[in-house]
Parts: structure tokens; sequence; C-alpha cells
């Protein structure tokens, strides 16, 4: 099986039902989880019972992002202690979060840590990585297989180097956070739906996520269906995208 699974699509914090951040990747029985912020985990167990992933990335620190890792860490280490350590790629500033929130047990023990911007491989994926506009470190991220090329941008303002990202992909995941007329301020290190799909264009299809919340995601699809030839869908928890 070859898929995306949508396990939040919420910026900021969840909406009633929802969760923030988190996607689950699977290849041919090989499982990579992209973000887990919060309310993720149980969209995860829903479809791996035990946490049982082959890797975890994470973009960047922000709890939207991140949180859910410590309590994937938990059931880690109260239902499954003699599992092996999960790979976690991440920006250093990652692992100083999940301390904060849990230090016992420390996340280097149930997770086999490893910086994203160094790692080359993960699994039968190959990962590149750039550097986008963000407050914090945020390498967006482009994972291929053979027949699968998927990027993800965790949370970017608009850049040059998003068309980077998305050139040649099957599917881009991109933030989408506002609707509308682009803000006239600088830095930027959040999109408009519109600037998403222009940035998209050399993806086949183009997946909006990280939705403010209260945001009509219709309106978004709308957006950046008028500056993408290619398929426009809404992230929506449970959506499974074959690959």
């Amino acid at each position: 099986m070859r898929s995306l699974t949508v396990l939040g699509s919420c910026g900021a914090w969840p909406e009633p039902g929802r969760a923030c951040a988190g996607f689950l990747l699977e290849y041919d029985g090989f499982t990579v989880v992209l973000d887990l912020g919060y309310a993720a985990l149980p969209q995860l167990l829903r479809h791996r019972p035990g946490g049982d992933v082959d890797a975890v990335v994470v973009t960047h620190q922000h709890p939207d992002h991140c949180v859910d890792v410590s309590a994937l860490a938990r059931v880690r280490h109260y239902a499954a202690r003699d599992a092996a350590p999960i790979p976690l790629h991440c920006p250093p500033g990652v692992v100083d979060v999940l301390r904060a929130l849990e230090p016992t047990p420390d996340p280097a023990t149930v997770f086999d840590v490893h910086d994203l911007t160094t790692t080359k491989e993960i699994g039968p994926f190959t990962l590149e990585t750039v550097l986008l506009p963000h407050y914090v470190t945020n390498p967006g991220v482009r994972l291929t297989a053979p027949g699968v090329s998927v990027g993800y941008t965790g949370d970017s303002g608009p850049s040059p180097a998003l068309t980077k990202l998305a050139q040649g992909t099957e599917l881009l995941i991109s933030d989408a956070t506002l609707q509308g007329p682009s803000p006239q301020t600088t830095p930027r290190y959040v999109m408009t739906a519109a600037e998403a799909a222009r940035a998209a264009r050399g993806a086949k299809r183009l997946l909006l996520t990280h939705f403010w919340p209260g945001s009509d995601r219709s309106v978004s699809v709308t957006e950046a269906q008028q500056e993408f030839t290619g398929e426009v869908i809404a992230a929506d928890e449970g959506l499974i995208l074959p690959l």
C-alpha cells in the first residue's frame, strides 16, 4: 500500500473533532509520520495501534507540530518498553521541547534522534530538505521512493525555495494558513492558499493544510484553484490519498 493519511489539519490549535499537523505516509509496509501536533496521536493510533511506526519526521519545534510526539513517547515507553527506539528526524530544538514536556523517560531513549537537515535516507525514501522561512528553524522535506515523491512545507512564508520543493512531486502538502490577499508585511512566516498554489505549480496535486481555526476551507480551495491547474485538496482528518 502506498498512501498518505491526514492525521491533523489545523494550525495553532485544533478545532473540535480535529487535530493539528500530522500525516502518515505509507510505502510498501514502511510507515513515516510527518509531524504530530496537538490531538494528532489519537488519530495515529486509529491506524497504528501501539504507535508502531518506522520513523517520525518533525519539521519544527512549535507545539502544533510536535507536542504529541511526547504522547507517542509515553505509548512506546509504557506499552512497548522492549521495542527498538523509533528513528526521530528533527531540528535540535524539537528534542528540547520534548524534554521540557516530559524528561522521564528521556526522549532520546524512546527515540533514535537524528538531525533532520543531515539525514539523507529514511527507509526506502531519499530525503531532501530545504530551509523555509518561519519563526524557528523549519526544513521543508521531500521524500522520494520508486514511483512516489511527496513534499511537505511544515509552516512557511513565501519563498523561492518552495518551487524547488514542489518540482516533480506527485503531491505537495502545503501550509495554507491564511485566506484572501497576501499580507503586505515582512518578513512572512505563513502563506495564503493562493501563495501555496503558486509555489506548487511544479507538483501534480496540492494538499492544503494548517488552516487557521474557524476558516472556511472551501474558500481556501477556491483561491488555490485560481493559481494551480492540478487537483487541489483540503486536508481533512481521516482522509486517505492513494499515491
